[in-house]
Parts: structure tokens; C-alpha cells; sequence
């Protein structure tokens, strides 16, 4: 499998995935943070807040997966963004201690997934160029063949 394809796989996973979980956190509310069910009308209301917005950035993520070539540029964003979500979670472990389990599992896929996404940004635009510098290649080599051609009938 081409790092495109894998690259478009994962645009669109984490497009999908984030809404997904934007919309539940939206829905469920404190109920959707595993631990915290009780945790109060202040931490539900940004719950949802962040759900909401969540739910945007994996719009995001979808928007960039339907184009072609996925931008490397917005893909960088976009990962950039979830690795400091990532960093985020890590600097809440070394001030408040270990969280729920799931919290823990969650960071480990952002600080594997976001260096990856990182990774493969470029994947499709370097291919269109390799694939487009090939083309002109071949374009420049029939060319010259046609004028050997002519040159040959001519003379």
C-alpha cells in the first residue's frame, strides 16, 4: 500500500472518528468522560463546549481528506493540533497525577498518531509531482523523436 493511500486511510479515519466523538461528548455531556459522570454543571457545559468544537475539527480532517492531493500543509495543522492535545494530556499527568485509564490510552494513540500524520503530510502532493515530473519526461522524450522523425523525412 502507497503512503497516499495510507495517508488518505487516516485523514478520513481521524475525520470521521472526531466527529464522532465531538457529537458524543455533545449528546452524553459529562456521561461521556469516563470517571467523571458527576463532575458538574461547569465541567458539563465545557464538556459540550469542547465537543462541539471537536466535532469541528474532524469536519476538518473530512474536508482535507476529500481533496486531491490531500494538503500537506493541512494535514501539518491538523496533526500539529493533536499533538498538542497529546502534550496537553501529558502535562496534566505531571501536575495532577495519573488519570483515568482511558485518558492514559488515548494519549499514547495521539503521541503515535500525530507524529506519523506528521510523517506522511506530503505523501500525495510528492507523488502528484512525481507522477506530473514523469509525464513531462516522457513528453519531452516523444518530442524528440518526432523532430528526429521529421529530420529523418526531410532529409
Amino acid at each position: 500500500m502507497s503512503r497516499g493511500k495510507v495517508l488518505r486511510g487516516l485523514v478520513t479515519v481521524m475525520g470521521y472518528v472526531c466527529v464522532a466523538i465531538g457529537l458524543f461528548h455533545v449528546l452524553l455531556g459529562n456521561a461521556a468522560i469516563p470517571g467523571e459522570g458527576s463532575a458538574g454543571p461547569t465541567i458539563d457545559s465545557l464538556g459540550r463546549f469542547f465537543g462541539a468544537a471537536f466535532a469541528g475539527y474532524g469536519l476538518a480532517w473530512l474536508w482535507a481528506a476529500r481533496q486531491s492531493p490531500i494538503p500537506a500543509t493541512a494535514v501539518r495543522w491538523l496533526a500539529g493540533v493533536f499533538l498538542l492535545g497529546a502534550i496537553g494530556r501529558v502535562l496534566s499527568l505531571a501536575v495532577h497525577g495519573w488519570p483515568h485509564w482511558f485518558q492514559v490510552a488515548l494519549a499514547v494513540v495521539e503521541l503515535v498518531l500525530a507524529p506519523l500524520l506528521l510523517l506522511l503530510a506530503g505523501a500525495e502532493e510528492r507523488a502528484g509531482a512525481e507522477e506530473r515530473a514523469e509525464a513531462e519526461e516522457g513528453t519531452e522524450s516523444e518530442k524528440k523523436k518526432e523532430e528526429a522523425r521529421a529530420r529523418e523525412a526531410g532529409a
